[in-house]
């Protein structure tokens, strides 16, 4: 009986040591009470603790968490109503306010983000709401934040999942939305041409000023060229006409230099130059030039002339 006794009480030390002796694992803390009252946060690690003394209340996450909430319906500023679900992350710093401060701290954070979202997008418009994501979480996310501080949480990002208008709305939307796609692709196409009649008018022009440019330099080179013809055929006449001179006063010496080797006397002579000046004027191409006394001079050889001819 005695035996029996000492294993009953080796068994009961035993389970006493065995409880008495706690491990946390890491990414947790274990909230310990010592006769009903709050003891310490038992960090990772093992610990002992008085059995039947102490008394681990909760074992909680320190690690950053997720807290998913139901989509909730609310109405807008111009009374529309819609569905907006959010998902917030969180993560518990002091386990004690945690768990003392409140009843549920996840239920806390639920019901804050939920209130204070519908006040929020209260007073927007529905446009302001599907525009304006960003800033309804900056502004949840400040909100609550403030809110959880008493229950040692810290809220990291408040995102809104989805917002579904009613369908009526969303039709009205879609509509809304192909008709701004038909207008852009409209004002696209109509910028498109008018660009398109800017460079072709552009370019017919650049054509009709090259065009001008060319025959302005081919009427300039055409004139040039007539000039230099004329100037040519002019110093060829001229040439033509001091040949010809050249060569009728080169005659006209020899003829009276025979003349004067013959013996012939000066009325013969006055007629041959007489004849001599009016083979000379027969071409078209000589012009004679006589001074006055040249011309009394040769009325005179032409008197001459006329009485030899006589004779």
């Amino acid at each position: 009986m005695g035996k029996i006794l000492i294993l009953i009480i080796l068994i009961a030390i035993l389970a006493a040591v065995i409880y008495s002796i706690k491990i946390v694992n890491t990414g947790y803390v274990t909230i310990v009470e010592r006769l009903g009252q709050f003891h310490r946060v038992l960090q990772p690690g093992w610990h002992f603790i008085i059995p039947f003394a102490d008394f681990v209340r909760r074992k909680v996450s320190t690690k950053q968490q997720i807290l998913d909430i139901e989509p909730q319906s609310v109405i807008t500023q111009d009374n529309v109503k819609i569905s907006i679900d959010n998902v917030i992350f969180y993560k518990v710093l002091n386990p004690r306010d945690a768990i003392y401060n409140i009843e549920d701290y996840r239920s806390g954070i639920i019901f804050s983000t939920i209130t204070n979202m519908r006040n929020i997008v209260g007073n927007m418009t529905l446009d302001e709401v599907l525009s304006g994501r960003d800033k309804i979480n900056n502004e949840l996310l400040r909100v609550v934040d403030d809110i959880t501080d008493a229950y040692g949480i810290k809220i990291l990002s408040v995102e809104i999942k989805n917002i579904i208008p009613p369908a009526e709305i969303q039709q009205a939307m879609e509509k809304q939305m192909k008709a701004e796609r038909d207008k852009r692709a409209v004002i696209l196409q109509a910028e498109g041409q008018k660009q398109s009649d800017i460079a072709r008018a552009e370019g017919e022009k650049q054509a009709k000023i090259l065009q001008a440019e060319a025959e302005k330099e081919a009427n300039i080179r055409r004139a040039e060229g007539l000039r230099q013809s004329q100037m040519l055929e002019a110093e060829g006449k001229a040439k033509a006409i001091e040949s010809v001179a050249a060569a009728n006063s080169k005659a006209i010496g020899l003829i009276n230099r025979s003349i004067i080797d013959s013996g012939t006397d000066e009325r013969v002579i006055a007629l041959k130059q007489v004849e001599a000046l009016k083979e000379m004027a027969k071409n078209p191409a000589n012009k004679l030039i006589l001074p006055s006394e040249a011309v009394s001079s040769l009325g005179n050889m032409a008197a001459i002339a006329d009485m030899i001819q006589k004779k």
